[in-house]
């Protein structure tokens, strides 16, 4: 270990942090004009509270039990081991990398739980979604993070071990597509059920109110989706570097699909509809990144654009109200490019003759992961739906929830429903 792995660690972590701002962004720009504030700020709600959790107690519960004694576990509070810090600031070169690492990590945890406000949008209250994100980061992100991240880095930089999906199921995932893409998107799908549908639900009900923002947080999240990928070797490396040419091509190929499917099926291509398509491709390729070559991740960011903009549709024809297509893009989109390390992947997927092995193991990784993250969902959604509530007021809802739950409105411009500037 040494300087060079912790710096290039630190770039990482500052660019995977623009991302949950970036969804704020992407997922602001979607909503009604009354309620982007609200939706903005689950965001950043989640960003702030999950950052702590992870800290006070979640990397102690992702990572323990494996071999990195230093700041792996629960040792001393906040699973810090005082007497490995000196007050001056001089930190070994190790200490100083595993510190990274949890920042490094806590960015994926904390851009998981605020991409599951997408599904809610338009009628969640605040203060619910706050309940939901802690205990739902606490009981299932913490866990299923340990089930394939679990490994710990050597003196020399060699990853060690992996959580039980890792090393008892053969599970590949270089980067999350399970436990951030399935996880997220089984979450959402159980809280979109248990909250309902918004008044009025139906196709084309409420158009994005701000295009432009929209693509501004395409354009931060794939920012940051190079680091989420290439940062997840750890070092600056072939492995990395392979990792973030795919980062590249695999949304840029789902964007075309994606324009493609519009042309063909509505008769125009949609600035949205790219956006959603560049996300989709990035989600398809983050566990599969260091797995394929480019051309296969080219093909894969092809399949994943058709894929995930028809699988947005089956929200209208099974009723349930996933208001910013979390489900179409993010668990399906991480379901396609999980499986297809067992049928692309380098020496190991079908194109290459090696049999069903690995495709089995990447869907009981989906499975363990997609069925845990959906019934605790729905649980911890339905206790605060039966007890506070998550669900806004009819009267607030069809109004906007903005002035209802923080006293503000997006934009100041003359309004008539609420009469001021």
């Amino acid at each position: 270990m040494n300087n060079d792995a912790t710096f290039f660690l630190i770039t990482c972590v500052a660019m995977v942090l623009l991302m949950t701002p970036g969804l704020a962004f992407f997922y602001g720009g979607l909503v009604r004009a009354s309620s982007v504030v609200s939706m903005m700020m689950m965001s950043f709600g989640a960003l702030a509270l999950v950052s702590l959790l992870w800290i006070a107690f979640g990397y102690a519960m992702a990572f323990s039990g494996s071999a990195d004694a230093n700041y792996i576990g629960i040792d001393g509070f906040i699973g810090i081991n005082p007497d490995n810090i000196l007050l001056t600031g001089l930190l070994g070169e190790r200490l100083s990398f595993d510190l990274v690492f949890a920042a490094f990590q806590g960015t994926f945890a904390a851009i998981t739980v605020a991409l599951i406000s997408g599904a809610i949008a338009d009628r969640a209250r605040f203060g619910s979604w706050m309940i939901f994100a802690g205990i739902w980061a606490t009981l299932v992100y913490f866990p299923i993070s340990g089930w394939v991240f679990n490994f710990s880095v050597d003196e020399l930089g060699n990853v060690v071990d992996g959580g039980w999906l890792v090393k008892d199921v053969g599970l590949l995932d270089f980067a999350g597509g399970t436990v951030v893409e399935v996880g997220s998107g089984a979450a959402a799908l159980a809280v979109a059920v248990v909250v309902g549908k918004r008044f009025g639900f139906r196709k084309g009900m409420y158009a994005p109110h701000n295009v432009p923002l929209t693509l501004i947080g395409a354009a931060l999240l794939w920012f940051g989706w190079f680091a989420f990928n290439a940062g997840s070797e750890l070092a600056a490396d072939g492995v990395a570097s392979l990792a973030f040419l795919n980062t590249l091509v695999t949304p840029a190929s789902a964007m075309l699909s994606w324009a493609l499917f519009e042309r063909i099926t509505s008769g125009k291509p949609t600035a949205v509809g790219v956006a959603s398509g560049a996300i989709a491709g990035a989600v398809a390729i983050t566990p599969s990144c260091a797995f394929l070559t480019p051309v296969w991740a080219i093909v894969l960011g092809l399949v994943t654009g058709f894929v995930c903009a028809w699988a947005i549709e089956l929200k209208f024809k099974f009723g349930f109200d996933d208001s910013l297509d979390v489900v179409g893009i993010h668990l399906v989109g991480g379901i396609v490019g999980t499986l297809s390390i067992g049928i692309f992947g380098t020496n190991v997927g079908l194109a290459f003759g090696n049999g069903f092995s690995q495709l089995g193991s990447q869907a009981v990784g989906v499975l363990a992961i997609g069925l845990y993250s959906f019934g605790a969902a729905w649980l911890i959604a339905t206790l605060i739906q039966k007890t506070i509530g998550f669900r806004v007021e009819s009267l607030d809802e069809e109004a906007g929830i903005d002035p209802i739950m923080h006293g503000q409105l997006g934009y100041h411009e003359e309004d008539a429903r609420w009469g001021k500037k």
